[in-house]
């Protein structure tokens, strides 16, 4: 339908939108069943029977929850991988993680939750995610409470808290508007039983329960409800059977950030402003009037300890706060306790995470008198990536993420600008057999078989040199994610249809001073990063047009086959028939060197790289598969190279750089070439010009 054309009866788009309709039985069903429920004591004692995990703790269902949206096994890191962050099944994958190492600080966060659901300990701890900003510890701290507040709307995930009900017919001086209380720390039903009842109950469901941890809660009511207990058990008579049948209903309780229910995020504010009770709670002024002062039911339980109960704490910038107010996270973690300003104690049952960047944490961890604090802290790190390829990902998971032009992001682009990102944060190796371009590479997993590169002992030796932990330091993906956005927007100012790593360099150049997290000392060292990584891109430009001018699958496969022949028979010491003559003679060593140069392989080498394929092909063949070398990157690149040898002395390089030969047919072929591999015409032109330029110059020097 055209744009202000009026509807016709016969429309028949109805079908293709939503409608209200829809929309609302979608909500429906996404919410649980017994979410406007109430249920008995008894309902819930059955319940209980039936499936213990409902009254599992805070750390038990968190713990639960990293399990219940999926892992998968990493033998050779020896890390699980939790789906809700490698793949955000809710969300088709828009918030996922990328790198090894962060993947290994998640494996390290959910271990201590798991080891705080056995009761080892780290349940009485502050999980502190420690890393550089831009590392990814907010955003994963924000994908743990979205996946909570959705696992508690899942029959797996459920818990269940109580309200107290009618208690205007027993307690005199109760406010009507207190009739109905729901408890206040959202607690869980079993509370209300008495310690040695509790523990019967807890004893027979841990015979039922399925789960490598058990069922405890020794808590006490909250001090709100204990007031109510202790009435209405006097006026029951300690009929505590009259008391919940009477007075207690079960609903349905599921975590909510918004509405501040199990899930809390704490903000420091101004130094001077900071007070306990945003923590613990506070004064109820309008009920003070009613109750008096030192009445329980006159306290405000609005602190963040108490919101988040049940569920996560997440302290933002924690170590920003004030010494005197971080004391109050000591009985919080230790005795899971909080204690509001002339009022009883407050049993608390959450998962306490902390996040803070490296200036803050350097200045804590110096501070004798925060010992007794750094003691409750368990530290994860959260490094940034240091696979080049796995930043690229980020990069192209924000411009997926975004409203993005319609720009062709050239090939190498989103790599080449991860790579001067990871430069920036790995450590100078202290050995000479290995430079820092090739560390990169290294733990980009680029090892040949013949390399003599053993990354685990790069990653030690870096992890003793650096002051905390290797990627603690660098240019943030938030800074070269700024970049690559203000790349696009002026690409399209200028009417380029495409975005190239020349263009980002120029950025990244232009940019790098004026932006104030990177320390002004470090200004030449990641100059001279820089142009390592345009040295890197002009490498891969070249090898992308030497395929486009000069490859050809059949001429590649021939040269395969004859490579093969001539290594089988070196290391068969056998004879090889020649193809023109039809006689037996020697491997041809000329041929075989002068394919493994093109991957500088030295003659001392040799025979690894030819034992090396050799046994690539012997596992095909055993494999059932065909010779081919497209599928051994090493070898297809040294045969592409040999072909560019072969060829580059029939190519006219002036073309490549003329701008009055577009229409050169030769030109045109090497563009479509181009095109092929995933660049744009103008890209595949830009291209050419550079990589043409530098091949020239080179040709020329030779």
């Amino acid at each position: 339908m055209q744009t202000g054309e009026p509807a016709t009866g016969n429309d028949t788009m109805t079908g293709d939108i939503e409608t209200l309709e829809t929309l609302s039985t979608d909500y429906k069903e996404s919410m649980p069943a017994d979410l406007r429920e109430t249920k008995s004591f008894d309902w819930y004692l059955e319940a209980l029977y039936e499936d213990p995990k409902i009254t599992r703790n805070a750390h038990q269902r968190v713990a639960d929850m990293f399990d219940y949206y999926g892992t998968t096994y990493d033998e050779t890191e020896g890390m699980v991988e939790y789906l809700l962050a490698s793949e955000d099944p809710l969300n088709d994958g828009e918030n996922t993680f990328y790198g090894k190492v962060i993947h290994q600080s998640i494996h390290e966060f959910v271990n201590k939750v798991k080891s705080g659901a056995r009761r080892l300990g780290p349940e009485r701890r502050i999980k502190l995610l420690l890393g550089p900003v831009g590392s990814g510890k907010s955003h994963f701290d924000k994908q743990v409470r979205r996946y909570f507040e959705d696992y508690t709307l899942r029959d797996e995930g459920r818990m269940y808290t109580f309200r107290w009900s009618n208690l205007c017919d027993v307690i005199k001086d109760q406010d009507p508007a207190d009739d109905t209380v729901r408890s206040p720390m959202n607690q869980d039903p079993l509370v209300l039983l008495p310690v040695e009842q509790r523990q019967h109950v807890i004893d027979d469901v841990n015979e039922r329960l399925d789960a490598p941890y058990t069922i405890q809660n020794e808590q006490a009511l909250d001090p709100e409800s204990e007031f109510y207990m202790d009435k209405l058990l006097a006026y029951y008579d300690d009929d505590l059977q009259a008391v919940l049948e009477n007075h207690v209903e079960i609903i349905r309780l599921v975590a909510d950030e918004n509405k501040r229910q199990g899930l809390e995020t704490f903000e420091p504010k101004d130094k001077k402003n900071q007070d306990e009770t945003e923590l613990t709670g506070d004064v109820n002024y309008s009920k003070i009037a009613i109750y008096g002062e030192s009445d329980p039911r006159a306290f405000d339980y609005s602190g963040a300890f108490c919101n988040a109960n049940r569920g996560i704490f997440s302290g933002e910038e924690l170590l920003k706060l004030q010494r005197e107010f971080l004391y109050d996270f000591l009985h919080a973690t230790q005795e899971q306790t909080i204690k509001p300003k002339n009022n009883p104690r407050i049993d608390i049952d959450q998962v306490i995470v902390g996040r803070t960047n490296m200036p803050e944490y350097k200045d804590k961890k110096g501070d004798e008198k925060m010992e007794a604090f750094n003691d409750r802290t368990k530290r994860i790190d959260f490094p940034y990536v240091l696979s080049y390829e796995d930043e690229a990902q980020i990069y192209n998971k924000m411009l997926n993420n975004a409203d993005v032009p319609d720009i062709n992001v050239e090939p190498h682009t989103l790599e080449m600008a991860g790579l001067f990102g990871v430069l920036t944060r790995i450590e100078e190796p202290d050995t000479e057999t290995i430079d820092l371009l090739s560390k990169a590479k290294a733990y980009n997993d680029e090892i040949d078989e013949g390399d003599d590169i053993d990354v685990k002992k790069l990653r030690e030796e870096a992890a003793a040199k650096a002051e905390i932990g290797e990627g603690m330091v660098g240019i943030s993906p938030r800074f070269i994610g700024d970049e690559i956005a203000e790349a696009i927007m002026d690409s399209k100012h200028r009417q380029r249809g495409f975005l190239s790593p020349l263009t980002v360099f120029n950025f990244f150049e232009e940019n790098l001073e004026h932006h104030g997290s990177i320390p002004e000392d470090n200004f030449e060292k990641y100059y001279r990063y820089l142009e390592t990584v345009r040295e890197e891109y002009k490498e891969r430009a070249i090898e992308d047009v030497r395929h486009a001018l000069a490859y050809d699958l059949d001429e590649i496969q021939r040269q395969g086959e004859k490579y093969m022949d001539h290594v089988m028979a070196y290391i068969d010491d056998d004879t090889i028939e020649d193809e023109l003559t039809g006689r037996e003679q020697e491997p041809d060593e000329t041929f075989l060197r002068s394919v493994e140069e093109k991957l500088d392989i030295p003659e001392d080498r040799k025979e690894d790289f030819r034992q090396e394929v050799s046994n690539w092909v012997s596992r095909r063949a055993r494999e059932g598969e065909a010779f081919n070398p497209q599928d051994n990157e090493r070898l297809r690149r040294a045969l592409e190279r040999k072909l560019w040898e072969d060829k580059k002395h029939n190519i006219n390089f002036s073309a490549l750089v003329s701008a009055n030969e577009f229409d050169d047919d030769e030109r045109s072929s090497w563009i479509d070439a181009l095109i092929e591999q995933g660049y744009s015409e103008d890209g595949a032109k830009e291209v050419l010009e550079f990589a043409g330029a530098e091949v020239a110059k080179a040709e020329i020097e030779d």
